[in-house]
């Protein structure tokens, strides 16, 4: 056998061995698949993610596990999915844009998010919302307005993420209102000071606000948002109130390690779409707050692209020191 020939059947005989790229990216998902929440159990986050998870578990065809990874504004959770393999079974599912607030809110932040990065869908567009106890007098923000400049320095209001930060202190900067913020672990955890007249408000994410208004707990008295959402469109904005110049968007969005395959990005935009354009998911983000949003994974990665200088401007109008 010359030399020629030989290599030629070496090489169709591995060629037959091993499984190509493009077989093995087609098999996904041949293992369980983990969804990373940013919040504890029972948080609005948790919320979201196993909706999610318990939707897609028929169309993956395998079990999709909720992890729950809290702490440091989500930062912990944010590391751990970077770092985590890039074979499409850890999917962060979180808030886009308090990723890219998050990029601004630590003075060296340990994920770079669009290098770290890839999104896989949108979930849903949403506000962060002003909440106060339902036994407290105010109705409108200007009324809160009115009190919390009168209390000074003396006034509290609870967050529990990023994206309630910024919205806190664009309040304060554009109304000169001087409360101190008080973070929270998630925002459940606020609801007794609030009750008992320790915290006088709070900006709190759709989920746990709305959920907790049904239940006569709190009472919403705007959104961030620069237009009222379809969702609840009774809920006038902050500009509306008085807040001039707030315009806050967040929006949910599920990724994966940048270096995740292109195919299996692709085939789970195909699952994360066809979830939320269901009429069922509708229903379920419009009762918390979000209308459905639905992207290609390049116009998902160019929103999160664009969103950290969004988020970068709101830091620098909110004065927001930055952590660490």
């Amino acid at each position: 056998m010359n030399l020629t020939r030989r290599h030629a059947m070496l090489g169709a005989a591995a060629t037959l061995a091993a499984p190509s790229i493009g077989h093995a990216q087609s098999a996904y998902p041949s293992q369980d698949v983990r969804f990373v929440c940013a919040f504890p159990p029972g948080s609005g986050a948790d919320v979201i993610v196993r909706y999610y998870a318990e939707r897609m578990r028929p169309l993956l065809g395998r079990n999709v596990i909720v992890e729950n990874r809290a702490g440091a504004n989500a930062m912990i959770a944010t590391e751990y999915c970077a770092r985590a393999k890039p074979d499409g079974y850890t999917i962060f599912v979180h808030s886009g844009s308090s990723m890219a607030a998050n990029m601004h809110l630590f003075k060296n932040p340990t994920v770079d998010i669009v290098k770290a990065y890839q999104v896989i869908a949108t979930i849903n567009r949403q506000p962060f919302m002003l909440v106060v106890d339902a036994k407290r007098p105010w109705k409108t923000v200007n009324e809160l307005t009115a009190y919390l400049k009168e209390k000074g320095e003396k006034a509290t209001y609870a967050s529990a993420a990023a994206s309630g930060t910024v919205m806190g202190e664009m309040y304060k900067a554009i109304t000169g209102v001087k409360a101190v913020e008080v973070i929270y672990k998630n925002a459940p955890d606020s609801l007794n000071d609030m009750a008992s007249g320790a915290i006088d408000y709070g900006i709190q994410d759709p989920v746990f606000s709305l959920a907790q208004a049904r239940e006569g707990r709190l009472r919403i008295l705007a959104v961030s948002t620069g237009q009222r959402l379809a969702a609840n469109p009774e809920l006038p904005t902050m500009a509306e109130s008085g807040v001039v110049g707030m315009d806050q968007t967040g929006w949910w969005s599920a990724q994966a390690p940048i270096a995740t395959p292109r195919p299996i990005i692709d085939q789970l935009n195909k699952l994360f779409n066809q979830v939320t354009s269901s009429d069922e998911t509708k229903a379920f983000l419009n009762r918390f707050g979000g209308d459905p949003l639905i992207s290609t994974p390049d116009e998902a990665q160019a929103r999160l692209v664009k969103d950290v200088d969004v988020w970068g401007e709101y830091v620098r109008i909110s004065k927001i020191e930055k952590q660490g």
